[in-house]
């Protein structure tokens, strides 16, 4: 890819932030952008030439227009006019925030819960290619933090009021909002999420950067009206396990993964993993979703049909994994935990839904230690199955 089209795609959106600013009544004074824009602009001219002077960094030259000021390439200015797009932007819904409400807005990513996206794009990678390049760390680093804010931050702010009704939200298991942090929450998440998830487009292939953005367009139709999966039975654990089964893909892809059955078999027994583990976290939701007017699988079964589908789910996961050749079996076993985290809610009514949290806090225990035997799984499999 030509670095101009990267720096277009970038510009593009910092265009459509700067519409946005002015179409919320924002002022930006001409004189002084004028005069912030020369001032970064021989920044970037000086530093650009020094740095490449003393070899620190360099270009593909085949990527390139061609045109420089010195040795620094044109496309290199194109970032002082980015950020002269999309500062006023960011200092109007940021600016004013405490470092309490960026503790509130950091909350409701669920911190405990990103090595639950960052750790199957990470394995993916590595268990493919083998090696830590540029393209593994920003994949992780994305997957890490801004991701889970697109998916959990961009949540609380449409769940906002089922969290009001909701007794366990407002510490490990997620913020609850208050209305005028919505909006920083949501320019947070794209203003993270915006520099990583051009770079992945730009380095990867049509089909790892197809699969990121149905990736990363799941999570946010998850919440997000008119689609907001969330309310849709079955689509609310189908959208929700792809949100994690997603990075693995998107790592997959992205490293030019070989999809063979064995690879095959165990993204079906992630899925169904985290179908039945989605379902089960919204058994406990029951009565406070109903309240609020939200519908999900759960609602819409039951407490008691859910919590079951979701016992099903876990042996169905279990079963899919005794495919993968190998060690891989083993993974079949880690089903059983679950199955004893989840099979005291089989009885559990809608009246005492709630109980199934004491569940839910086990289970969000138990993935520390699934994560640490998968990881061990995972190097058995990359040595004797994954094509080199």
């Amino acid at each position: 890819m030509m670095y101009w089209q990267i720096c277009a795609v970038v510009l593009a959106g910092g265009l459509g932030m700067f519409a946005l600013t002015r179409s919320r009544g924002a002022r930006v004074s001409l004189g002084a952008a004028a005069i912030a824009l020369a001032g970064l602009t021989v920044a970037t001219a000086v530093f650009d030439n020094i740095m490449i002077a003393l070899g620190l960094f360099d270009y593909d030259r085949d990527t390139l227009l061609g045109l420089n000021i010195g040795n620094a390439p044109i496309e290199d200015f194109t970032y002082p006019l980015l950020a002269l797009l999309i500062l006023p932007g960011v200092w109007l819904a940021l600016g004013t925030l405490s470092n309490a409400d960026w503790r509130t807005i950091l909350r409701s990513s669920r911190p405990v819960s990103w090595i639950n996206t960052a750790y199957p794009f990470a394995a993916a990678m590595l268990i493919t290619r083998g090696a830590v390049d540029g393209e593994l760390i920003v994949g992780t680093l994305f997957f890490l933090i801004p991701y889970n804010l697109l998916m959990y931050g961009v949540n609380d702010v449409f769940d906002y009021e089922s969290d009001l009704r909701n007794p366990r939200k407002g510490g490990i298991e997620g913020a609850v909002l208050e209305r005028r942090l919505h909006r920083p929450v949501l320019w947070t998440g794209a203003l993270l999420a915006l520099p990583s998830f051009v770079y992945l487009l730009a380095v990867g292939t049509p089909l790892s950067g197809l699969l990121l953005i149905l990736c990363v367009a799941g999570v946010l139709a998850y919440s997000v009206p008119p689609l907001r999966t969330k309310e849709r039975a079955v689509a609310d654990s189908v959208t929700s396990s792809l949100h994690f089964v997603g990075p693995a893909i998107v790592g997959l892809a992205l490293a030019g993964a070989q999809w063979t059955p064995a690879l095959l078999c165990l993204l079906v027994a992630f899925f169904l993993w985290g179908a039945a583990s989605h379902l089960f976290g919204a058994v406990q939701d029951v009565e406070a979703d109903r309240a609020a007017g939200i519908s999900s699988s759960a609602t819409a079964w039951g407490a008691r049909a859910a919590a079951r589908v979701s016992v099903l789910l876990y042996l169905a996961a279990g079963i899919a994994a005794l495919w993968i050749p190998g060690w891989g079996r083993l993974s079949a076993l880690l089903v059983i935990p679950y199955l004893i985290v989840t099979l005291p809610s089989w009885n559990i009514t809608d009246a005492t839904a709630e109980s199934a949290n004491r569940g839910w806090r086990r289970f969000l225990l138990l993935n520390q230690f699934t994560g640490f035997v998968i990881t061990m799984l995972l190097i058995q499999f990359a040595l004797t199955h994954v094509p080199a």
